[in-house]
C-alpha cells in the first residue's frame, strides 16, 4: 500500500485557527459503517449516539508547554521540542536547526535552565539532559510554551483550550485533539446516561504526529510513546466485551493504546511501558468498536488508522464529504464519529 493512496485535497482555507466556543459547539460528522451513510450534527449532539452500557475510553494525558528556545555560545537560536522524558532529567528531543547540536554542544534557555545534547538518535533526536533547580515542571512552566502545531498560526489565547477538561498526567507535546470538544457538562450528561467513562494514558509524542516520509505505507517506522492501562480500566473493557456493550475510544491515541494490550478475542490486560504500534489496512480492530476523531492530514498515520475501522476509500469518500460540506479540520476542527 502506497503512502500517495491516502491523499487527499483540502483547501487551507478549511484549517481551523482557533478551538470552537464552546468547546462542544463544534460540528460533527456521523458515519454509519453499517449502512454506509452520513449525518450531520454539532458535537453536543454525540449524546444521541450514545446508549446505556456503553465505555467510552480517553486519554487522561496533559500537554506540557514542551517548546523552548535556547541558545548556543556563539549566539544563534534553537528550538526545543520536548518529546518523551528518558529519567528525571534526560529527555529526547526535537532540535532545530540540528546541524550545530552534536553531543557534548551545551545551549542556555535562561538563568533558571540549560541543556546540554548528549546524543543524536538515528532518525535524527537529540537526547539531552537538563540542568536547573527545584523542580523541572516548575522551570519549565516559565520557560516553555504551548507546541501547537505549525499550520496553526492564530496565537491561543488561553493555554488551557489546547488540554482537554479531564487532562491529569503531564507528559505530551502535543494534545489528544478529539477530546478538546468535551465539556465538563457534557461528560456528566454522559454519566448521567449510562455510559461508563474509562480513562487510559498515552503520551502524545513524535509517533503520533512524524509524517510519514516513504513511498511504502509499511516501511514506515513509529516513534515509540509511554502508556498506561490500569487493572481497573482493563477489568471496565473487559466486562464490555463480555457483555457486548461497546467501546468507544475518544481520540486514536485511546486506540493505539487499546489495540497495544488487546488479546486477538479483544479483550486487554493491564500494563505499562513503550508502544511503537502502527495501524494502517488491512489491519482489523480487535477491541475499539466506535471511533469519536477529528478530520487528519493526508498521508498522515492517523488517517491511515481511522481506515482501518472500515475501508481506505469509505474514509476518502467521507473526508470528500466533509471538504464540500466546508467542516473545519485538523486539530482545532470538527469531529467525526465512526460508528
Amino acid at each position: 500500500m502506497k503512502t500517495s493512496d491516502f491523499y487527499y485535497n483540502l483547501p487551507e482555507e478549511l484549517i481551523a485557527q482557533t478551538p470552537a466556543e464552546p468547546r462542544d459547539s463544534a460540528r460533527l460528522l456521523v458515519y454509519h459503517r453499517d449502512t454506509k451513510t452520513v449525518e450531520h450534527r454539532i458535537f453536543h449532539d454525540v449524546t444521541d449516539y450514545l446508549k446505556k452500557g456503553d465505555v467510552l475510553v480517553v486519554n487522561r494525558t496533559r500537554v506540557l508547554p514542551a517548546r523552548i528556545f535556547a541558545h548556543t555560545e556563539s549566539g544563534g537560536r534553537v528550538e526545543v521540542l520536548l518529546l518523551k522524558r528518558l529519567d528525571l532529567d534526560a529527555w529526547e528531543c526535537l532540535v532545530r536547526p540540528g546541524k550545530k547540536c552534536k553531543p557534548g554542544v551545551r545551549l542556555t534557555v535562561n538563568e533558571e535552565l540549560s541543556l546540554e545534547i548528549l546524543s543524536v538518535t538515528e532518525t535524527g533526536e537529540r537526547h539531552v539532559r537538563f540542568f536547573y533547580e527545584g523542580a523541572f515542571e516548575d522551570v519549565l512552566s516559565r520557560a516553555g510554551s504551548m507546541p501547537l502545531p505549525p499550520y496553526i498560526h492564530e496565537k491561543l489565547k488561553d493555554p488551557e483550550r489546547y488540554q482537554t477538561v479531564y487532562s491529569r498526567e503531564n507528559g505530551s507535546a502535543a494534545a489528544p485533539t478529539a477530546g478538546l470538544h468535551f465539556t465538563e457538562e457534557l461528560l456528566q450528561k454522559i454519566r448521567d446516561m449510562g455510559v461508563e467513562i474509562v480513562e487510559v494514558l498515552l503520551h502524545v509524542g513524535l509517533g503520533t504526529f512524524r509524517p510519514v516520509k516513504v513511498d511504502d505505507v509499511e516501511n514506515h517506522v513509529m516513534h515509540s510513546e509511554y502508556y498506561e492501562v490500569s487493572e481497573e480500566a482493563a477489568e471496565k473493557i473487559n466486562a464490555a466485551k463480555r457483555e457486548g456493550r461497546r467501546v468507544i475510544c475518544v481520540g486514536t491515541t485511546s486506540v493505539r493504546t487499546l489495540e497495544t494490550v488487546a488479546a486477538p478475542d479483544g479483550t486487554v490486560h493491564a500494563g505499562s511501558g513503550d508502544t511503537s504500534i502502527f495501524l494502517y489496512p488491512p489491519y482489523k480492530m480487535k477491541c475499539v468498536d466506535a471511533l469519536i476523531t477529528n478530520f487528519h492530514l493526508p498521508e498522515s498515520t492517523l488517517l491511515m488508522l481511522v481506515s482501518c475501522l472500515c475501508s481506505r476509500e469509505e474514509i476518502l469518500s467521507v473526508y470528500d464529504i466533509a471538504v464540500k460540506e466546508r467542516y473545519r479540520f485538523f486539530s482545532f476542527g470538527d469531529a467525526c464519529l465512526f460508528l
